[in-house]
């Protein structure tokens, strides 16, 4: 059973609002930085190796272990003070309310306990800690919760590059099974215990912050 709620909440087409985010995809294009399948097969590398696995999977892992809302709210706070980017901040945010709704929806405890936290401090609800949220409500393991926001990470990314038009059909699905590759790689190190959450995407950092700038976005980040 856990099996296939992974493959109901790891779809693209989950309604939690993932559409809306590029994650410095648009802007990085923009910037004749992403062109092709190559380039985009290293940025999301960049992203599961110097964000997701040093900086949401430490929140994760955190906030799936806390022991009550206060607590995960402790963590979401450190999430926001961590995300140096604005607009990556409200995208995590917005992303992560998100999700909480449908699962307040749903009816999940926890969601519904920490949403009634959210109206009070404009800084909870980031991504990687609803993640945990959900995972609790759907009653998965650690592990299991790990590879649904890990695998969400990457098809996110990559359908966004097929939106913009950088990749086909085809390309797309070749760039998700080098990316499962990697993902299966940093899956099998867990991270200290002591890990602090970290990250060093500089590039991406800087063609989200442009966003604003730009006449024309399809998408929030």
């Amino acid at each position: 059973m856990q099996a296939l709620a992974l493959l109901q909440l790891g779809d693209s087409a989950y309604p939690a609002g993932g559409f809306a985010f590029s994650w410095g995809l648009e802007g990085l294009a923009a910037d004749g930085m992403l062109a092709n399948r190559d380039e985009l097969d290293r940025i999301i590398a960049d992203q599961l190796m110097r964000r997701w696995a040093s900086m949401d999977r430490i929140l994760l892992r955190q906030a799936f272990q806390a022991r009550d809302c206060q607590a995960i709210a402790g963590i979401d706070r450190l999430a926001e003070a961590g995300t140096s980017s604005a607009e990556m901040r409200e995208g995590s945010r917005r992303a992560g309310r998100a999700l909480l709704g449908v699962w307040v929806k749903l009816d999940g405890p926890l969601s519904v306990a920490y949403r009634g936290l959210l109206s009070s401090d404009a800084r909870l609800g980031h991504l990687p800690v609803v993640q945990a949220i959900v995972s609790r409500d759907a009653e998965f393991s650690l592990d299991a919760a790990e590879l649904v926001s890990g695998w969400t990470l990457v098809t996110g990314l990559v359908s966004a590059a097929m939106r913009l038009g950088i990749v086909g059909h085809i390309e797309a699905q070749r760039s998700q099974t080098a990316a499962r590759g990697l993902l299966a790689e940093v899956l099998a190190e867990p991270p200290a215990p002591d890990a602090l959450p970290a990250s060093f995407t500089p590039f991406i950092d800087v063609a989200v912050s442009r966003g604003p700038l730009r006449h024309v976005r399809m998408f929030t980040t």
